[in-house]
Parts: C-alpha cells; sequence; structure tokens
C-alpha cells in the first residue's frame, strides 16, 4: 500500500484505529494498539504511526506519556467521526476485530505484565530495571547495576521466568520484621 495511493484504504485503516480504540474504551499503549491493529490488517509500522499523528492532529485521539510509555485513547468528536464513518470498515475486518479482542488484548497485557531490561552505561557498568505492570500501573520496580553484561542477562532473564516467585519473596523479605 502506499501511503498517498488510495485515499479509501487511508481512510478505512484510520476508522479502524478508532473502532479498536473505542472498542478498547480505555487508554492503550502504543505497543498494545499496535498489536491488536496488526492482529486483524497487515499494516506497515510507519504508516501506523503516521495515521495516529493524523488522528491526534484532528483530535480524534489524546495522547500522554506515562513513565516511558506513550498511550492513546479515543476522544468524544473521535466517537461521533466513527459512528458517521464505522462503514468504511470492512464488515469481515469488524468482525476479526470484535472475535480477536479478548484474547489478543489478555495475551499482550499477560505478556507485557513482566518487564525486565538492562542499558549499558559503559563496558563494566550496566543498569538492570525489573518490572511488574498491572493494567498500565507499575506495581513493583526494582533497579539496580551490575559489571557485567552476562551478568544483566542473566538477571533479566531470571526475572523473566521467575518473577512470580521473587516478587512475592522481596515482598516477604521487605516485611520481615527483625527484632
Amino acid at each position: 500500500m502506499k501511503l498517498t495511493s488510495d485515499e479509501q484504504t487511508l481512510a478505512e485503516n484510520k476508522v479502524l484505529i478508532l473502532y479498536i480504540l473505542n472498542k478498547v474504551a480505555k487508554p492503550i499503549s502504543n505497543d498494545a494498539l499496535l498489536h491488536l491493529v496488526l492482529s486483524v490488517t497487515d499494516m506497515n509500522y510507519f504508516y501506523f504511526q503516521q495515521f495516529l499523528l493524523d488522528l491526534l492532529e484532528n483530535g480524534y485521539i489524546l495522547n500522554y506519556q506515562k513513565e516511558e510509555h506513550n498511550f492513546y485513547e479515543i476522544t468524544n468528536s473521535g466517537k461521533e467521526t466513527l459512528e458517521l464513518t464505522k462503514n468504511l470498515v470492512p464488515g469481515i475486518v469488524k468482525l476479526r476485530v470484535d472475535s480477536n479482542f479478548k484474547n489478543v488484548m489478555e495475551s499482550f497485557e499477560n505478556e507485557h505484565s513482566i518487564i525486565a531490561e538492562y542499558t549499558p552505561r559503559s563496558e563494566n557498568y550496566f543498569d538492570i530495571s525489573c518490572k511488574i505492570v498491572e493494567r498500565n500501573e507499575t506495581i513493583f520496580e526494582v533497579k539496580t547495576f551490575v559489571g557485567s553484561s552476562a551478568q544483566a542477562k542473566d538477571i533479566v532473564e531470571n526475572w523473566k521466568s521467575h518473577a512470580n516467585e521473587i516478587y512475592p519473596a522481596i515482598l516477604k523479605i521487605l516485611t520481615n520484621k527483625k527484632s
């Protein structure tokens, strides 16, 4: 698809994004929105970002940043526009959104609720951040540093694999009263 070639396709994709945002009915991260869009149609990432920018500029969606993530949500103007234009999205695409919606959202939320990453500062210094996120809120986060990339990778992998065991153990240690 060329970005400037087919105005019907451009409009259809923008309305699809509005349709999904309306279905979500809460703020959603850029990644989750992209994941939902890609679950129902084949869209280039750069076109997707351009469509979001166009929708923002026209006031159909809002964007805000929370921690390091961008979130989007449909505005009242976007809902009104969706009502007038939702027939542009083919019924089969709407059916895919409706049938895939719950599974894709649950899968994405579960996949992204445990986050671990490391950032090299120098050859012998790596910042590590391990988080648990629920409903777009960070409920637990620990940051530390290590002296090797191997150790940083081990910590990130361990957190991703065992956060459900590590988190309660840390809470127990933090709440254990010593006399």
